[in-house]
């Protein structure tokens, strides 16, 4: 299915069952660097725009956001013995968490794939 993104370089895949996937994109964590530790989120309700996770690299530390306000329904195990994942598969098997979105249709309302590279080339271009 197709892809959002927020400014703060997180993309959102809307599942069959509702749940929304979160993850880094390719820029994001090719920005951080080498991933070595990812703090997951708490299986609990979160407000858009709250910290959620925090990814550590060999250059800095970065908050992951809550993208909308909703519930964390489960996390990306292997992310705890494997932080490389998001170097690696940053839209596939380096998956951060699932929640269900307060409001359903919200995710619709985030950029779309032509807006997210617009928003990067502008980033680039600075």
């Amino acid at each position: 299915s197709e892809l959002h993104f927020t400014e703060d370089h997180e993309w959102l895949r809307t599942e069959a069952d509702g749940s929304v996937t979160v993850g880094i994109t390719a820029f994001a964590q090719n920005a951080l660097g080498d991933v070595v530790f990812v703090q997951l989120p708490e299986l609990q309700a979160y407000d858009k725009g709250a910290e959620a996770a925090t990814v550590e690299s060999v250059k800095a530390a970065s908050g992951v956001y809550m993208p909308l306000d909703g519930e964390v329904l489960e996390v990306n195990p292997a992310l705890d013995s494997s932080p490389e994942l998001v170097n690696e598969d940053p839209l596939g098997e380096g998956w951060f968490f699932r929640f269900k979105p307060a409001d359903a249709n919200a995710v619709g309302q985030l950029l779309d794939q032509d807006a997210y590279d617009r928003l990067i080339k502008a980033q680039d271009d600075n």
